[in-house]
């Protein structure tokens, strides 16, 4: 399956701008046959929008989530992104995942929340693996620091994730994440990761970009510069499948042996 991360930081603040940015990039990347467009941390608001976050965040089934559904059935691919999520006086960051036809396949809510900024304005999430099936493949969600547990990408690996999709709102000086610890995340759980990061300062952070698209092999399918781009890389179901039968971490786990892990 061909596809699309949208490296950018849209337009903070403006749930209407950053639809219409989106509606761009699905264009762009149907027109290049990607079967799945993903979106960075927040991109639906801005990341950075400090109070605003509160006045601009949704359900899960709000207007801006009717919004993209249309924009998924008219260009014929599907969407992933992030946003802020209302549910009740709780606020989550959120992913959520729709399908082409317009349904929500999905919707991931951050389990490890970084920072002062993040703690202040959302509640964790409790749920460690959440997937869909999306045009052969099993597609699973995670947002930004939470790649940086081994725990979590194992869980997905054990649970059959085939394309690990992770909107990202990476600042420097952690640019390292992008360049060596996704191609390892791949690499160790014989998976896809799809890591779409924001670009640019906004506000207080300075967002490195370099989006990566890693296999299961350890080498970058595609990778961004520092500017705004779309990136394209293919999942291939037939190379993941002889790269899981030659590696063996899967199989020669002795999770007798981890116990003090937990």
């Amino acid at each position: 399956m061909r596809t699309a991360l949208l490296q950018s930081s849209g337009r903070p603040g403006s749930t209407a701008e950053n639809l219409k940015v989106l509606d761009e990039a699905a264009g762009r990347a149907a027109a290049a046959g990607a079967g799945l467009l993903a979106a960075p941390e927040m991109f639906l608001t801005g990341y950075a929008i400090g109070d605003d976050i509160g006045r601009l965040a949704e359900p899960a089934d709000g207007d801006c989530a009717d919004a993209i559904a249309e924009i998924t059935g008219r260009h014929g691919l599907a969407i992933a992104y992030g946003y802020p999520e209302r549910s009740g006086d709780t606020v989550y960051n959120s992913a959520q995942l729709i399908s082409a036809d317009g349904t929500r396949l999905a919707n991931y809510r951050k389990t490890h929340l970084f920072g002062c900024f993040e703690r202040d304005h959302f509640t964790p999430g409790e749920q460690p693996v959440v997937q869909a099936e999306l045009n052969g493949l099993r597609v699973g969600l995670m947002i930004c620091y939470d790649v940086e547990f081994p725990e979590n990408v194992r869980a997905h690996a054990l649970a059959g994730t085939d394309l690990l999709v992770v909107p990202t709102a990476q600042m420097h000086p952690f640019q390292f994440v992008a360049e060596s610890m996704i191609p390892v995340r791949a690499f160790e759980n014989q998976m896809y990761v799809a890591y779409v990061n924001r670009v640019g300062r906004e506000g207080e952070f300075d967002f490195v970009g370099l989006t990566t698209l890693a296999g299961p092999d350890g080498v970058a399918r595609g990778r961004a510069g520092r500017g705004e781009e779309l990136v394209l890389a293919d999942v291939d179901p037939a190379f993941l499948a002889a790269s899981r039968e030659a590696n063996p971490y899967l199989q020669d786990r002795r999770p007798g042996l981890y116990g003090s892990l937990v």
